[in-house]
């Protein structure tokens, strides 16, 4: 059995046109060059036929690009949560008629720049620089001159600069204090940071964006928090420390915005120690749309953090023509999942 490739000559000769025609037509451009539709259509019924499949190393040094994109994250890619920014970047690339090559570089930024060498010396068109959480990130000065573009990351005022796609924290915090306060909530705890503005972790972007959206939408009413509890690290057990102080202090009833889901999984269970409930004595409002926030009972009611889109909108913006010498920082909305955790004042 012969394993020869078919050839676009082949492709031709199969279809009784010219070489020419056959690749302005599998390049999509035989309309643009009038070559009749019989002709196109026959052209592309043979290529099918045969199996023929296009050189991408010639077409490359016709065209003088690769059609590959190279994705450098931290942790993304071995991380359940933000896989899906993966998923959508594979997505975006195979609408482009892209292939991703994937490197991760668990954090350290040396590694970090030695892969995206590896990927330049391999001609890759471009480069998305990935982030499991939201941050800062110094980009390496090989990519001044190189097309980059920056996921869920913003680069640092010290490193070249890039454009970049990140969720819309701000507006996040804002509408979750909005739910609350349709809700007829007006005493509301913060469980991860505040109450002050500059009550959060330095190096959280998502944080410090989330806590000036609630700290601006809570003005605006008039109101300011009820408490504050600032976390070092958003993890369950710090949301139950932070609650079971808030109980301990005297608090049973009202509403909290938990920083995160994991903040939010500890709170559910210091409020069910102290045998009180969720959203009967405290509402709940959260932030990732973690795996398990539907599995909670009640389900919590969080703003999730649109992984595929944002994954989707930067190869887009890779492949649109975003540069460095034009940076900007494009955020995308969280949507809300409504589940059960936030009651509305006056019903039982």
């Amino acid at each position: 059995m012969s394993t020869r490739r078919v050839t676009l000559a082949d492709v031709a000769a199969a279809a009784g046109v010219s070489r020419t025609t056959a690749s302005l037509v599998l390049s999509d451009r035989g309309t643009e060059l009038r070559i009749s539709e019989a002709s196109q259509e026959r052209v592309r019924r043979v290529a099918s036929e045969l199996g023929y499949r296009p050189n991408m190393l010639s077409a490359s040094l016709r065209s003088g690009t690769s059609r590959t994109i190279g994705f450098i994250s931290d942790t993304v890619a071995t991380s359940q949560l933000a896989g899906d920014m993966i998923k959508g970047a594979l997505e975006g690339a195979r609408r482009h008629g892209y292939m991703l090559f994937i490197g991760e570089s668990e954090g350290d930024e040396d590694q970090q720049a030695l892969l995206a060498e590896a990927m330049l010396d391999r001609q890759v068109d471009g480069l998305v620089i990935a982030s499991m959480f939201t941050r800062e990130r110094t980009l390496p000065r090989s990519l001044a001159d190189k097309r980059v573009v920056l996921l869920n990351t913003v680069p640092s005022p010290d490193g070249e600069r890039a454009p970049a796609v990140i969720p819309d924290e701000f507006t996040a915090g804002r509408d979750a204090v909005r739910l609350l306060l349709e809700a007829g909530h007006h005493d509301i705890h913060l469980i991860g940071a505040g109450p002050g503005p500059t009550d959060v972790a330095a190096d959280t972007i998502a944080g410090r964006e989330r806590l000036a959206g609630i700290l601006e939408e809570l003005a605006s009413a008039g109101l300011t928090p009820a408490s504050g509890h600032r976390s070092p690290i958003w993890l369950p057990l710090d949301g139950w420390q932070a609650t079971q102080h808030l109980i301990s202090s005297g608090v049973r009833q009202g509403a909290l915005i938990t920083f995160n889901d994991r903040l939010a999984f500890g709170a559910y269970q210091a409020i069910s120690e102290n045998g009180l409930s969720v959203p009967r004595d405290f509402s709940i409002v959260s932030f990732d749309d973690h795996q398990l926030a539907g599995w909670l009972h009640p389900g919590l009611t969080t703003f999730a953090i649109p992984h595929r889109e944002l994954g989707l909108r930067a190869i887009d913006m890779l492949l649109d023509g975003a540069t460095a010498e034009a940076p900007a920082i494009e955020r995308l909305h969280l949507p809300v999942r409504l589940r059960n955790s936030v009651r509305t004042l006056g019903q039982s």
